[in-house]
């Protein structure tokens, strides 16, 4: 008898413990419904959204920046769309004094080298100073290339080879161990070793751009205001 009233008591202790439990996950549920759990713009906003290649334009005009690229079909853009879109020129909002610029109208260093040296140029001629930066992931191509006023103050550029290299390493190439061959002195390129170094250096340009002035990926949705950018079309500019 002492031992069915010790078992009746213990059946009774566990669904007390039971319902106790149903109650407090239920309170749970509905508090998280109430006061949902709010992701940082950050993480809602940059997913995926870092571009192969980018422009970074010391500057708070983006009109100045449509008329130096010669935009003459432009319309509003949202940030993430631009970043991922297949647009010619994505002109983002002001960030910390810096517009990044996006698509398929920038140069390109793995096809013409010089085509992308006249580019920048031309556009560092009209705007001051300009950054530009390339990380393909597949191919392991690679560039970062700063130029104020129409002057190349920095250039490094890799297609399977080294195709610009201009300047002197910058402190924050050094520091984040960014590897820059010489011209020429890349003979064992299909090597491991090159494979490492390469898909090292591609991962190391978001860094560095965060460094000289903006991750494109990184970019804290509440730091731009208005949300929306601009994509256009333009002939090449001059």
């Amino acid at each position: 008898m002492l031992l069915a009233m010790q078992g009746l008591a213990l059946g009774l202790g566990a669904m007390m413990l039971i319902w106790i439990i149903l109650l407090h996950r239920r309170a749970h549920a509905n508090d998280a419904a109430i006061h949902p759990v709010e992701i940082p713009p950050m993480f809602q906003l940059t997913f995926g959204s870092r571009p192969a290649n980018w422009l970074a334009i010391h500057s708070t005009d983006p009109l100045a920046v449509e008329t130096a690229l010669g935009i003459t079909q432009s319309a509003p853009c949202p940030w993430v769309e631009g970043m991922t879109g297949d647009h010619e020129f994505f002109i983002g909002p002001p960030v910390n004094g810096w517009i990044i610029v996006t698509g398929s109208g920038l140069p390109n260093p793995s096809c013409d080298v010089d085509d992308c040296f006249r580019f920048l140029t031309g556009i560092s001629r009209k705007l001051g100073s300009i950054q530009f930066f390339q990380a393909d992931r597949v191919l392991h191509h690679h560039a970062w290339v700063r130029v104020e006023k129409g002057s190349v103050i920095r250039a490094y550029a890799w297609a399977g080879e080294t195709v610009w290299h201009e300047g002197r390493k910058t402190d924050a190439e050094t520091e984040l161990s960014m590897k820059c061959s010489g011209y020429g002195e890349d003979p064992n390129v299909n090597s491991w070793a090159a494979v490492e170094w390469t898909a090292a250096n591609v991962g190391k340009v978001p860094l560095l751009a965060a460094r000289w002035s903006l991750d494109p990926a990184r970019v804290d949705g509440r730091l731009r205001k208005p949300a929306d950018g601009v994509a256009g079309k333009s002939p090449r500019p001059d």
